[in-house]
């Protein structure tokens, strides 16, 4: 289906049973820097369509940056279950006073390319919005922000992607770190077979 055939079923009830059937086929799964796994179910071109899955029962990604970042794409969010905030981030360009430095983000088959830039930043916490089951949010591309679940909470969303021309995926890190590489790990069949069985048991 496509990203607008999702973003209808959406808007007319229909998320958790087109989350179901998505499901209902062959997925695979990935650990994903930003600390949830991702299952991704539509792309095409610009456009993509994923479930992010929050959960205690798998172990989290390795991640060399930090949780705040900004995609090259507009988002569109459903929550499916669980309790997710929205945390916009106040940035601010520095030098002497900075506190973290720009990395552009590269994705490919073979995980993240993470390239410093020149660029160096203070960041301060701005609007927290909070969304429960059934709520529906938008973020616009070049918005650092970062997705937060409660300690120990459970939740799933379903995310819509559309590319931005001339936006790139960026994320704050550390202000002396280099170029470097990281790997996304895919879960294995037992793994994402009980990513699976957790989405359905929430949304059936």
């Amino acid at each position: 289906m496509s990203y607008q055939g999702v973003y209808e079923q959406i808007i007319q009830g229909r998320a958790g049973a087109w989350a179901l059937a998505a499901l209902s086929g062959e997925v695979r799964a990935v650990r994903h820097p930003l600390g949830f796994v991702c299952l991704p179910l539509e792309r095409d071109g610009g456009e993509g369509v994923c479930i992010h899955l929050w959960s205690d029962s798998f172990a989290p990604a390795r991640s060399t940056t930090s949780q705040i970042h900004c995609h090259s794409w507009d988002l569109v969010s459903h929550v499916l279950y669980g309790q997710v905030r929205n945390v916009h981030a106040v940035v601010t360009d520095a030098e002497l006073d900075a506190t973290h430095r720009v990395f552009e983000v590269v994705s490919g088959v073979d995980g993240d390319r993470i390239s410093p830039t020149r660029r160096t930043v203070r960041q301060a916490t701005g609007v927290v919005e909070s969304f429960g089951p059934g709520d529906l949010y938008t973020l616009p591309a070049d918005r650092f922000h970062s997705s937060v679940v409660p300690e120990g909470g459970e939740a799933a969303t379903i995310a819509l992607g559309r590319g931005h021309p001339g936006s790139h995926d960026l994320s704050l890190g550390p202000l002396g770190a280099g170029d470097h590489h990281v790997s996304r790990r895919p879960l294995d069949a037992e793994e994402t077979a009980l990513a699976v069985r957790l989405i359905t048991a929430h949304v059936s």
